[in-house]
């Protein structure tokens, strides 16, 4: 996977995005996700699924886009399974904390 981490005069926004998943473009009805246009968004250090989690530990906000990325999540207890939404079959979330 993919994790970038953007940090803000809000906190920290981490992005992970599953590798093969990263210069596509996902669209579905009213749903689109630019992983071309925006991978630098996505696109900082490879990371395995411990390292994910470290930096889930505090944050913002998190966009995660792919089944390593959501599994990860899940696993987690971050999100539910009715959380996760799709494009041509592909999951992603958004996670806020206010």
């Amino acid at each position: 996977m993919y994790l970038k981490i953007h940090e803000n005069a809000e906190g920290r926004v981490v992005a992970v995005c599953d590798k093969e998943l990263i210069g596509k473009v996902l669209e579905e009805g009213d749903k689109y996700i630019d992983l071309d246009r925006y991978r630098a968004f996505y696109m900082g250090e490879i990371a395995g699924e411990n390292r994910v989690k470290e930096s889930l530990g505090d944050f913002r906000s998190a966009n995660l886009v792919g089944q390593k990325a959501i599994k990860t999540v899940l696993d987690m207890g971050l999100i539910e399974k009715g959380d996760v939404m799709y494009i041509n079959e592909i999951p992603y979330a958004q996670i806020y904390k206010i």
